[in-house]
């Protein structure tokens, strides 16, 4: 009998067939950006007692985009307009570099918006490269960090259209978001902003500092809410504060740029 031998090389074959297919598959768009390492094996590079305090979240919903205005304007933003269970972890200016950060961002395994200051973060702009790399999206907070309210439009797109310029030669892609020093802005921000290729702008409904959260509107975080951070010398603390805040509230974060069209 010589059936087993046949069967035997018929199974091999159809393997290396089905291996062949499955290398062949495209990667699906969340494959292609998912960060470098997976939480589980991210969170055990963490010191111990931190790992506790990293919540797990379920992986956040399609997103429905928001309408930008169409008069030559940037949108303007404290919180995007869903009732999807989702909320946006944005961290400002860039002059505290925390050690610890890029393995918080490995390990918590989140969608992040850092929006950076050119003159907070030339110091050392190679630090934010594996954040970057770890999935979190790089956007634009201007060149030094003024109050750009009632200023010029050539003072205003000097410190917007340069802080985008300077930032895409520091990692390779231009920002299309802009946060303003302060949230302070009037109808001249937008109208920069938006020539300067940035289709939205944003406030915040909540903020943290040494380990707690401040909310504008009630205790708790709403669906849609944009949180600011800072990248300060308790960075951890308010990191993982900001964490425990979403997932008491029932949410997840989610992607910002999702959310822009």
């Amino acid at each position: 009998m010589r059936a087993a031998p046949v069967i035997a090389a018929l199974v091999a074959i159809l393997g290396a067939a089905a291996a062949c297919a499955d290398r062949s598959m495209p990667r699906t768009a969340a494959e292609q950006s998912s960060p470098v390492r997976s939480a589980p094996d991210a969170l055990s590079d963490l010191p111990a007692s931190l790992r506790p305090r990293v919540p797990k979240f379920p992986a956040p919903p399609a997103p429905i985009p928001v309408t930008l205005p169409t008069d030559g304007r940037a949108g303007w933003f404290n919180r995007i307009p869903t009732t999807q269970k989702v909320a946006f972890i944005t961290i400002d200016d860039g002059w505290s570099k925390d050690p610890l950060a890029l393995k918080l961002f490995r390990a918590a395994h989140v969608p992040i918006t850092l929006f950076l200051e050119i003159n907070a973060i030339k110091s050392d702009p190679g630090y934010f490269k594996p954040l970057q790399e770890s999935g979190a999206v790089i956007e634009n907070h201007t060149i030094s960090h003024p109050n750009l309210k009632g200023r010029s439009y050539a003072f205003q797109k000097h410190e917007i259209c340069g802080g985008a310029d300077r930032l895409a030669q520091y990692y390779g892609r231009r920002p299309v978001l802009f946060r303003p020093p302060g949230g302070t802005h009037d109808a001249t921000t937008l109208r920069v902003a938006h020539d300067c290729g940035m289709r939205a702008a944003f406030f915040w409904k909540e903020t943290t500092d040494h380990g707690k959260v401040f909310f504008q509107e009630g205790h708790q975080v709403q669906p849609g809410d944009i949180i600011l951070m800072h990248f300060r010398p308790r960075f951890v603390d308010d990191f993982l504060a900001v964490l425990k805040a979403i997932h008491d509230a029932g949410l997840t974060p989610a992607r910002l740029q999702d959310y822009i069209p």
